[in-house]
């Protein structure tokens, strides 16, 4: 099996966003152009997610991702859509933001949004750092609004203990420099 392959399986197995089950398929699309077995493709995912949950044996009882997920939930009583993982794009991101919005009971009570796209997922997972777009939803109150937002992400982060990069400003993300990407997959 080629590196790109293995990279693959890796990245989805420790992003803890894929199912288990979806895993291959994943791979199998992503890469499309390689001659690629099934029956060992299977086989590589299941050894992947064994390593894994032996890793996490050792993993403190409250990861980054943990903190991370109290810093959404905490951003979502505050009237802010926080979403991890949508879309794997920062336009896919908006358009996943704005389905959500639709969802809500109230969408006029909604202040603004946070996420994570599954580029920035990559680069988490590889150690970069975690890149967070934010902003209001109403698009004229970027200026104004935009940096309330950006104020809030920021103390929601730093509440769960996570450090966090910002100039203050709508016109940067958020970064969350030195995220040890551990998460726990909910299929284990």
């Amino acid at each position: 099996m080629n590196t790109d392959v293995l990279n693959q399986i890796e990245l989805y197995v420790r992003s803890g966003f894929a199912p288990a089950g979806d895993i291959a398929e994943m791979v199998l699309e992503t890469c499309e152009s390689e001659e690629l077995d099934s029956d060992e493709l299977h086989g590589l995912v299941r050894a992947s997610l064994r390593e894994l949950r032996r890793q996490a044996r050792a993993w403190p009882e409250v990861t980054d991702c943990d903190r991370l997920d109290v810093a959404f939930r905490a951003l979502g009583s505050r009237r802010v859509i926080a979403l991890q993982n949508a879309g794997y794009t920062q336009s896919d991101g908006y358009h996943d933001v704005g389905r959500a919005l639709r969802s809500c009971p109230e969408p006029a009570a909604i202040l603004g949004y946070c996420f994570f796209h599954g580029q920035d997922l990559e680069r988490a997972v590889n150690g970069d750092g975690l890149y967070l777009a934010f902003g209001p939803m109403d698009p004229n109150l970027e200026q104004t609004l935009g940096p309330q937002v950006g104020e809030m992400v920021i103390e929601e982060l730093g509440r769960a203990g996570l450090a966090t990069i910002w100039d203050g400003s709508f016109g940067q993300r958020i970064l969350v420099p030195k995220i040890d990407w551990k998460k726990r997959r909910s299929d284990w």
